[in-house]
């Protein structure tokens, strides 16, 4: 088993030190013991773990939503549907992001498409940016 320095740590898994060190306050990564020079020494688990966190964050979970699948993950004998309702549900955040998205590319297109050039005044664009009301 090898140990590494925060340094090491965030280079093995492409974690920058800060967010590191904001994983470990937040609780996601225990607290590394120190060397005798006081430096953190991380351990094999710790890296796998930050590998972990790095990945689900990649995939735009949430922090508590990483807590809990960390928690699950060290019950081995117990029923991964906690895990499937945790990925289902992020799954369905996504899904209606992405309609949010379609639907905000479709206004700005539209507002993009009518611009016929001209003067500010005449300007389609700022038009379809102004509210109803103001």
């Amino acid at each position: 088993m090898k140990h590494l320095t925060i340094g090491r740590l965030a280079s093995a898994t492409g974690v920058n030190i800060e967010t590191i060190r904001y994983y470990e306050r937040a609780g996601l990564i225990d607290a590394p013991p120190r060397t005798e020079g006081n430096y953190r020494s991380y351990s094999d688990e710790q890296v796998s773990r930050l590998r972990f966190i790095r990945r689900t964050r990649e995939l735009g979970f949430s922090l508590e939503q990483i807590r809990a699948l960390i928690s699950i993950s060290g019950q081995q004998d117990r029923s991964c549907g906690t895990v499937d309702r945790i990925a289902r549900k992020h799954l369905a955040d996504v899904d209606r992001k992405i309609d949010d998205l379609v639907a905000l590319r479709r206004e700005l297109t539209d507002a993009v498409t009518s611009c016929k050039g001209g003067s500010v005044a005449e300007c389609r664009i700022l038009e379809a940016f102004t509210p109803a009301d103001a």
